[in-house]
């Protein structure tokens, strides 16, 4: 029943979303596993197309996903409203949705077309964001109208008009389901309180066996409660029987004695049951008729009694009677399947981006803009009154391009959504979303395959690749732990490894190294396989060790090459190289607390080559 009614709801920690299902469907499963117990999954489905929701639709989720969420008792689903094309007079034509997928109505539809094309200001924005105008224009451009034509006769009937018959009608219908929820998911959690009394995320199987199960110990307690009721109905029936053939005897005992019930069970051996039911007959029961009635009746439970018993003791019979009851249900109260199930690519709108060089700015109040092209003279941009550059980089306009947040959270926006021309461009708030407090602290382009070196100042870091920052989400996504003390160092992107060249002198060290400088003007290098690899972020490993107030300020990797900057006598900037057998004074295992840099200059800054 649950799964042909479906269940949604929550309790005290747990959810389920377990959809329809057609009953003809769910009874031709569980005869077949009636019939074969050892059935899978994959068996099932093969009966059990999937959910059947009442308003039908279009599920277009591959078999193997609608697989997956049997299988394992979750999952989701991708549901798309059914409509069809109308033809009208000149050429003209509209389309006519008639089936939606469940949780949406049509007037659920009308007003995500209303926000779309009527967009509002988001609260905390002073104007339409970039995604807003966007959207609204393109679905200004294809549609005139949508109007609800739903009555008596039509339960669902919306119709969207093109602004031109000369749209093409497939990409009509492709716009209006990627903007609104005429194509939906609909999620399948398979939690229930099972035989045991205990709820379980559960698969169909098991869904099926225990229904099946408990189906079989109902007909069986059925049966039984039945046949007692046979024999007590035909242990009353032969006595009754004995009355009439004795109905004279049987009045005179009556009349004579004292004690009728027991003379009775004496003179006549019958049981209690049998003496009490004879005192209390009518006279009117006692005629010829019913003498006829009764030995017709005891015949048909004699034959009753023994189908009973025998379905009782054979395994056989029982599974057949219940296969027969589930037919017949199927068979009066079943139904033709309302939702179709046809697998189709699901809907994406994507904006065609031309592959072009683009070089994009921020600054240090946070305003970001592109310019076409590499290689650009930095210095002639303007920027507004109190601000300046603070960071570049040069990519393609189908790149993402990251920013960090002072709290450790990561941001990708595609480069093709920077806005370009001669202005000071948009604050990077209007692209994503920050939390209370936060800021962003760097930006970073590159491809997804380039390796980044990721740290904090209390001297954790670890490894990752830029594509591993990249989201959907405008509010990003937690990437870097940070502790209440701690802060974000710039991350480092780095080349891998150079190749060994058999022809040429060998590379000074084949293991790049990382070299870490410490506020207390410590450096120390370990190479950079000691670092470990987190895809999904977190806090990472200790890079070097730290005394009390000091701090991580700068790291770098190197191949050959370490130079150290510092401030030196007169606030002139000094440099402190070391290469070669140099390197090995300052090389160790990952987490030491390094060596002083051995210049009289205060070290703010390393860098690797």
């Amino acid at each position: 029943m649950i799964l042909l009614n479906g269940a949604s709801g929550i309790a005290v920690g747990l959810a389920t979303e377990i959809p329809p299902h057609n009953l003809r469907e769910v009874a031709e499963g569980a005869v077949a596993l009636i019939e074969n117990p050892e059935m899978s999954v994959a068996d099932l489905l093969g009966r059990i197309k999937g959910p059947d929701y009442p308003g039908g639709g279009q599920l277009i989720s591959p078999a193997s996903d609608i697989q997956a969420a049997y299988e394992t008792g979750r999952g989701t689903l991708k549901v798309r409203a059914r409509w069809k094309v109308e033809d009208l007079a000149r050429g003209q034509w509209q389309a006519a949705v008639y089936e939606l997928p469940p949780g949406t109505s049509a007037q659920k539809v009308l007003e995500e077309i209303e926000e779309l094309t009527n967009p509002k200001v988001r609260p905390g924005k002073k104007s339409l964001t970039q995604e807003q105008t966007q959207t609204k224009a393109l679905v200004l451009s294809v549609l005139e109208t949508a109007r609800d034509e739903s009555d008596k006769d039509h339960p669902v009937r919306l119709v969207f008009a093109p602004r031109t018959s000369r749209i093409d009608r497939a990409e009509f219908m492709k716009t209006l389901l990627a903007h609104t929820s005429m194509e939906s998911s609909a999620p399948v959690n398979l939690v229930m309180i099972g035989g045991d009394g205990r709820p379980r995320q559960k698969s169909l199987k098991e869904c099926l066996s225990e229904w099946v199960d408990f189906r079989f110990v109902t007909v069986r307690n059925r049966t039984a409660h039945r046949l007692e009721q046979v024999r007590d109905r035909v242990h009353v029936l032969e006595g009754r029987l004995i009355v009439l053939l004795n109905i004279d005897e049987v009045i005179r005992v009556i009349r004579e004695s004292d004690d009728p019930k027991h003379d009775l069970m004496e003179h006549f051996r019958l049981t209690d049951r049998q003496a009490e039911d004879i005192l209390e007959i009518r006279l009117r029961q006692l005629a010829r008729l019913e003498g006829i009635k009764i030995e017709q009746e005891l015949s048909n439970l004699r034959k009753e009694q023994e189908q009973l018993e025998g379905l009782l003791k054979s395994e056989r019979l029982m599974r057949r009677a219940v296969i027969r009851e589930i037919e017949a249900d199927a068979k009066t109260f079943g139904d033709d399947r309302r939702t179709l199930v046809e697998e189709t690519e699901r809907t994406v709108m994507a904006v065609t981006v031309v592959d072009e060089p683009l070089t994009v700015i921020m600054s240090e109040k946070g305003w970001v803009r592109s310019r076409n092209g590499h290689g650009l003279d930095l210095s002639t941009l303007a920027f507004k009154e109190g601000d300046r550059l603070a960071s570049w980089g040069e990519c393609r306009s189908v790149d993402q391009v990251i920013f960090f947040g002072s709290d450790g959270r990561v941001f990708s926006v595609p480069a093709s959504q920077f806005p370009g021309g001669r202005g000071d461009g948009v604050p990077i708030t209007s692209l994503v979303e920050l939390q209370p407090r936060e800021r962003i602290l760097y930006m970073l382009v590159g491809k997804p395959d380039q390796a980044l070196l990721i740290a904090n100042s209390g001297g954790y870091g670890f490894l990752c690749a830029l594509g591993d920052l990249i989201g959907r989400q405008r509010a990003g996504k937690q990437f870097v732990t940070l502790e209440k003390s701690e802060a974000l160092l710039r991350p480092l992107p780095y080349p891998p490894p150079p190749p060994a060249d058999p022809e040429s002198a060998p590379p000074p060290r084949p293991e790049l190294l990382v070299a870490a400088l410490s506020t207390n003007g410590k450096i120390h290098l370990f190479p950079l396989g000691e670092m470990r690899t987190l895809s999904g972020g977190g806090r990472g490993v200790i890079i070097m060790g730290l005394g009390e107030g000091e701090k991580l300020q700068s790291l770098a990797v190197a191949a050959s090459q370490v130079v150290v900057r510092g401030t030196g006598r007169g606030g002139r900037i000094d440099e402190w190289r070391m290469s070669g057998a140099g390197l090995d004074e300052f090389v160790g295992k990952r987490a030491r607390k390094g060596r002083k840099v051995p210049s009289r200059m205060k070290p703010f800054e390393v860098e690797g080559s």
